[in-house]
């Protein structure tokens, strides 16, 4: 049993092999798919990609900082009306993302504050998106760090110090396809980290592993991550599986 903690589904380029996609990752191992949110234009998608496959998909809503423009006072407002409206297993992805653009900075700091007291309200565990700005992230973490705060440091791609800071912060570190990268960094030190702390994500159809690199990446690709695994951690494949399978469950609160 593997458990994709990050995968887009949904995304427009499963459009064409949706279904066989997912059959792949089944075929794989991989029984629970967990579906980050992006902004309001891709719930109906998520909502159908959960009808279409009940049993497989558990569904975060979030805000995604690259989706902070000019109306995300309305993209909140959708949010929250949905988070009242019916359960979910986080809010996700949301954070700071400071790599394609810093204009707007304060409303994504906002947005991501915002978000995190929600699910601490419902206590349910976030989902962080983090792109060049860990200091911003850890300023706003520092503030709201609570025990009833937990969560994922989604695509976990900063330094060893970087790492044990977000785990002070009760987050785990989804780990995915960069860890098989020649220039990824973080297996270099990851077996410095406890096992206990790491969860397998893909962040299909982004950042598929070596040796899709540069393609379109699925969750039927998560084996590969293991694989880079088992050779940090000097566990086996089904170890590897299972301690990360708990990890999510205990994450997600399931």
């Amino acid at each position: 049993m593997i458990t994709d903690t990050h995968t887009h589904l949904y995304s427009s380029q499963f459009k064409e092999d949706q279904k066989e996609m997912i059959k792949r990752a089944k075929d794989a191992g991989v029984s629970r798919f967990f579906i980050p949110a992006i902004d309001s234009s891709y719930t109906e998608n998520m909502l159908k990609l959960e009808e279409d496959f009940p049993l497989d998909v558990y569904l975060m809503m979030g805000l995604h900082p690259t989706s902070v423009k000019e109306n995300y006072l309305d993209e909140l407002a959708h949010v929250k009306e949905w988070i009242d409206k019916r359960n979910f297993y986080a809010i996700g992805e949301i954070g700071i993302d400071l790599y394609w653009d810093k204009t707007f900075l304060k409303q994504q700091q906002e947005a991501f504050r915002t978000q995190i007291k929600w699910a601490k309200e419902k206590k349910i565990p976030i989902v962080i998106h983090c792109r060049d700005a860990f200091d911003e992230i850890f300023e706003i973490l520092e503030a709201e760090k609570s025990e009833d705060l937990r969560g994922i440091f989604h695509c976990f791609t900063g330094t060893k110090e970087q790492a044990l800071q977000a785990i002070s912060y009760n987050m785990k570190l989804g780990i995915g396809g960069v860890v098989t990268f020649k220039n990824g960094k973080i297996d270099t030190f990851l077996n410095e980290i406890d096992i206990t702390h790491i969860v397998l994500e893909t962040d299909a159809p982004y950042l598929a592993p070596a040796p899709y690199r540069g393609k379109r990446n699925e969750s039927a690709y998560i084996t590969n991550v293991v694989d880079r695994l088992v050779d940090i951690y000097r566990l086996s494949f089904k170890e590897i599986s299972e301690i990360t399978t708990q990890n999510s469950k205990d994450v997600f609160n399931i």
